[in-house]
């Protein structure tokens, strides 16, 4: 029997694709596009592409396993170099009935054990721990690696609140640029995709939007063809530089200094809108004074970009409208990411772009979604186990935790959503702790990966293939509900229900425990969020994708252009001629003041600058902590992975054939005996790695570039994170993976 299961996809993009899986007799066959979602319109990227070579991989975990071996690496314990992947596999390949593979044969540091064996350890385990320790020394560890709601936080939140475990601060990604947004609008809000087709001048702002946000590029090349100009600015010549109209290499960590500048000339031509600023914001004549100092001329020294494109580009900027920016991450990643995101937001409501359709900024939409995310996480079982809130643990410093965290240190690590040895900063620190004999480590995976290589339990996991999610987006405004498309491979359980089970193990008696997928999904539409007024699981499951509703005080154009794409009749599809929405037209920013704050009284009590400032990275070339490393590095994401999800997969890594290698500038690499090609080592005082010279033209003279990958596939079981640092951003404890430096050398064995 065949059929087509409707699916959204989860991983940590802004895209979060409609997608179409076809079932044959139980098993999937085909994956593809839903051609009726508005915007990510029936394509795929590469990699989800070629998801069931994922989802029939031969090297999927298949069962719970029991550590047999030390821990750590097969590669060092054997005294190899490094773990190739696994060429047993052919793309395309599929297997007779289920994948096969007994588990055990691709990991002989492991026995199969079953589940009710696993679960009588780990809940053993975790209550003489707690009994020891006091249940904070119990650390739950998870991100991105779905963000469906119930898979992503709900059934696990709900067991480590009432575990009483110490809390995690899941902040590794994002929450700096979130934070830098919200201090001057409010909320995760901003321009829609659709949108981007309708604007005149649009700016890629440390965003590769070719690369990870592939659904809106369609609209930018909409607007290409009607005479819009992309300009792109990056410290690297991304795919979407090399596709641009107008490329500004940037020096990293210095674009809060770049938005000043073009302030400074905004302002003083009288480039900015006087009517939306004396409505909608506050703290003009602060920002107006801040602004002042940053001359182009002065920018230019940080920024690396001349003073006449700084002018070139702030005059067009604000004077070819609609104007856009997509901005992402990226400028983030360092000291001031916070200030950096703070600075750039500011250049909308200075021209009043929110006005127009097609004008504004993107960043992150999810802000828009509020889902019933206390209903799904249920905080209050804290009380229960602690009668009181638990200690919070930064994400980002798990090196630090686990080697040196007291009161009480850390004894059990609970695992799932995420490759913490591979992913995180001071990569050698990290090791350290995993590798301690005292600390039992689960983890719940799709894959053997770097931090199962130190697990003493690994616990078979989905994919979103296998179970049911509801599912928002952080690049749109469509909510979809992601139907299980096939019963799950093996033994492997849902993070819904690994928890639930292991709940039941624990003897919590709690009746959330008990809750049904379908219910959690309902409790979080039961939200005060007028956006989700009538939109329920019934409507979603026959809908699939549903726009959120935008009325009150959101601002929706009546008398729209249409948005549909060229060819795509816009009856297909309400919501292809849906009103298009303006957060921000006529103000109603959520902020302290209502208003968008050029001055931020809540900054002022946090003891940051209440305007905006630049001052360089500790780690750069301006900055204080250089001595003998000279080169800034990026330690970048390869375009075809998604952080360490899909890099161990054949058909995916021949997509990559530049991991491995240290991107260099040609003046770099010829003051260092380097040529293209060689082995070289790169250093700074957290650790070194041996990677492969390439000389080209994708970084600017002071900076390189490597991409993440996993340890077991590099050198000495060590990736680019070895030179990365714990230390945290300026708002939201984020990560500063961009503000590193290192020297490099010709690699002498």
């Amino acid at each position: 029997m065949k059929r087509v299961v409707h699916a959204a996809c989860p991983h940590d993009c802004p895209d979060a694709c409609g997608v179409l899986i076809t079932i044959q007799d139980g098993r999937a066959t085909k994956i593809q596009g839903d051609p009726e979602h508005p915007v990510t319109r029936g394509f795929l990227c590469a990699k989800v592409a070629k998801y069931l070579d994922r989802v029939y991989s031969p090297e999927r975990v298949l069962y719970p396993m029991r550590r047999v071996a030390p821990k750590g690496p097969a590669s060092l314990r054997e005294g190899r170099a490094g773990t190739p992947v696994s060429s047993s596999f052919k793309i395309g390949e599929r297997r007779a009935s289920s994948p096969g593979h007994d588990g055990a044969r691709t990991n002989e540091a492991f026995e199969r054990i079953s589940w009710d064996e696993a679960l009588d350890e780990i809940a053993g385990r975790l209550r003489q721990i707690a009994a020891e320790y006091g249940p904070e020394s119990i650390l739950p560890y998870s991100y991105g690696g779905t963000l469906g709601a119930l898979n992503g936080a709900s059934m696990d939140r709900r067991f480590f609140h009432r575990l009483g475990a110490s809390q995690l601060e899941r902040s590794i990604c994002s929450t700096a640029g979130e934070e830098g947004l919200k201090s001057v609008i409010g909320i995760k809000l901003g321009t829609e995709p659709e949108q981007f087709a309708h604007s005149r001048y649009i700016i890629a702002w440390g965003s590769n939007i070719h690369g990870n946000n592939v659904h809106l590029w369609p609209f930018i090349e909409e607007a290409r063809r009607k005479g819009a100009k992309l300009v792109v600015i990056d410290p690297y010549r991304t795919r979407t530089a090399k596709c641009a109209d107008w490329y500004l290499p940037i020096h990293p960590g210095t674009d809060a200094a770049l938005a000043l500048g073009l302030m400074h000339v905004i302002i003083k031509e009288n480039l900015f809108d006087a009517d939306y600023i004396s409505r909608h914001t506050i703290g003009f004549e602060d920002l107006k004074a801040r602004a002042e100092q940053y001359s182009p001329e002065k920018v230019a020294h940080w920024t690396g970009i001349s003073a006449d494109d700084i002018r070139k580009l702030a005059r067009e900027y604000a004077s070819e409208r609609p104007s856009v920016i997509r901005v992402n991450y990226g400028i983030q990643r360092s000291d001031r990411g916070g200030m950096s995101m703070r600075a750039v937001t500011m250049l909308p409501c200075l021209i009043g772009s929110w006005k127009q359709v097609g004008g504004g900024l993107q960043l992150s939409l999810s802000g828009s979604f509020g889902l019933n995310k206390e209903a799904l996480e249920m905080p209050e079982l804290m009380q229960k186990a602690l009668g009181r809130p638990a200690r919070i643990v930064n994400m980002v410093q798990l090196g630090s935790v686990l080697n040196s965290l007291t009161g009480p240190p850390i004894q059990a690590l609970f695992v799932y959503n995420s490759n913490p040895a591979a992913v995180c900063p001071d990569h050698n620190q990290v090791v350290r702790g995993l590798k301690r004999p005292d600390l039992f480590t689960v983890v719940h995976e799709q894959f053997f990966t770097d931090t199962t290589d130190y697990a003493d339990i690994v616990l078979p996991a989905t994919t979103f293939f296998e179970h049911k999610d509801l599912q928002a987006a952080y690049g749109h405004y469509y909510l979809q509900v992601s139907n299980q498309a096939m019963d799950p491979v093996g033994e492997c359980r849902s993070n819904v229900e690994m928890f639930r089970a292991l709940a039941e193990r624990m003897g919590f008696e709690d009746e959330c425990f008990h809750e049904t997928v379908d219910s959690m999904i309902d409790r979080a539409l039961a939200s005060p969020n007028p956006r989700l007024k009538g939109i329920t699981r019934n409507r979603l499951e026959r809908e699939h994708g549903i726009r959120l509703n935008f009325t009150g005080n959101d601002e929706s154009v009546t008398n729209h252009v249409a948005t549909a794409a060229p060819g795509r009749p816009a009856e297909r599809s309400a919501a292809a001629s849906a009103a298009p929405f303006l957060p921000f037209a006529q103000g109603n920013f959520p902020t302290p003041s209502g208003k968008a704050e050029f001055y931020s009284e809540a900054l002022k009590r946090q003891g940051l600058d209440p305007v905006v400032a630049f001052s360089p990275p500790d780690e750069s070339r301006n900055g204080s902590k250089t001595a003998g490393f000279p080169l800034e590095l990026l330690a970048r994401k390869p375009d075809n992975h998604l952080n360490s999800s899909f890099a161990n997969l054949p058909s995916v890594r021949e997509m990559e054939p530049w991991i491995g290698d240290l991107e260099m500038h040609p003046a770099d690499a010829e003051a260092r005996g380097v040529r293209n090609g060689d082995r070289i080592r790169a250093f700074n005082s957290r650790g070194e790695v041996v990677l492969r010279a390439r000389v080209d033209g994708s970084v600017p003279p002071g900076v390189v570039a490597a991409r993440l990958d996993w340890a077991r596939f590099s050198s000495g079981a060590r990736n680019i994170n070895v030179l990365t640092s714990e230390k945290l951003t300026d708002m939201g404890n984020a990560a500063t993976f961009y503000s590193v430096c290192v020297e490099v050398e010709a690699f002498r064995a």
